[in-house]
C-alpha cells in the first residue's frame, strides 16, 4: 500500500533552505511515510505520534532528533501532506501545549 507524497508551500521551503546533506536525511525520512506513515503501536521508536493540532487530527514525525514534520494523512486518496517541517526546537516553542 503505497501512498503518494506532497509538501505544503511552508514545508517546501523549508527544505529547500536546508544544507544539501540536511535535504537528504530529511527527504529519506519523508519517503518513509510513503510505505507506513501511520505510527506503530509495536514499535518502541517515538518517531511517529498521532497528535491534534488547532482540532485536527494529524500526526509528527521525528527526524534524526532534530527536525520535525508535521503531516496529515488522506486515506482515501492515499496522500499523505506534510503539512510543517521545523527544527524540533521550533516544533517544541510552537505545539508544546500540545
Amino acid at each position: 500500500m503505497t501512498y503518494k507524497l506532497f509538501l505544503s508551500k511552508t514545508a517546501h521551503q523549508f527544505h529547500k533552505k536546508q544544507k544539501p546533506k540536511t535535504q537528504k536525511i530529511i527527504r529519506e525520512n519523508l519517503k518513509k511515510l510513503e510505505q507506513q506513515p501511520h505510527p506503530s503501536p509495536q514499535s518502541k521508536r517515538g518517531d511517529k505520534e498521532k497528535i491534534i493540532l488547532k482540532g485536527i487530527q494529524g500526526y509528527r514525525l521525528h527526524i534524526s532528533r532534530t527536525y520535525t514534520a508535521f503531516y496529515q494523512i488522506r486515506e482515501k486518496q492515499k496522500e499523505v501532506i506534510i503539512v510543517e517541517l521545523m527544527t524540533i526546537d521550533q516544533a517544541h516553542k510552537k505545539y508544546g501545549k500540545l
